[in-house]
């Protein structure tokens, strides 16, 4: 019987464990490492110089840009955007060859985007299309579509799916450029309202 080829690309210089799991069209770059176990979506772009660890779970589309080490516990969802030299960390209390039983688990949800150099501490959760700008850390949740900014991350202002920043004139709802509604809810945090056309 013939072997299957693979339909993601890996470059000659990436390390492609047997058994890890790599979806169509998902570009794995040179000096990159995925560990057994691993599981990623399709479409995505990992860079050089990252490392996958086996535990790790990875959407679709999402960009893992160079220097990025991604731990056991790490869920990123659909549309994650990981800067350069982003720092992942999965033990609260670490000590060298103490490794505790169970890892706590970090999602970074939908589309959101972590700058280049930012720290994100374990058992935390990023919300959907928020940002963590570069430099930053990490050390609570962060609600979605929050841009958060400095050591620690605080909340700076709220952003679009597109990126864009948000006004709330009236203090309750808010037109993006690009069309988008969106509205404060009871809880003081922000959502996409649907598209009235």
């Amino acid at each position: 019987m013939r072997k299957l080829e693979p339909r993601y690309f890996a470059h000659p210089q990436a390390l492609v464990d047997e058994g890890a799991s790599i979806g169509d069209c998902t570009r794995v770059w040179a000096f990159a490492h995925v560990v057994k176990g691993a599981v990623i979506g399709k479409g995505c772009n990992i860079c050089d110089h990252t490392f996958v660890e086996g535990g790790v779970r990875i959407g679709n589309r999402v960009t893992l840009k160079c220097g990025v080490y991604l731990w056991d516990g790490l869920i990123l969802e659909d549309d994650v955007f990981v800067g350069p030299c982003a720092a992942f960390t999965n033990d609260l209390r670490p000590r060298s060859r103490q490794h505790p039983a169970e890892y706590p688990t970090t999602r970074l949800q939908q589309g959101c985007s972590i700058g280049a150099n930012a720290t994100i501490l374990p058992g935390l959760c990023v919300g959907r299309w928020a940002m963590v700008g570069a430099g930053s850390v990490v050390s609570r949740n962060v609600p979605n579509h929050a841009l958060v900014v400095g050591n620690p991350a605080r909340f700076l202002a709220w952003i679009c799916s597109c990126g864009a920043k948000l006004d709330f004139p009236n203090g309750t709802a808010a037109l993006c450029a690009c069309g988008k509604p969106y509205k404060i809810k009871p809880d003081q945090t922000v959502e996409e309202m649907p598209y009235v056309s």
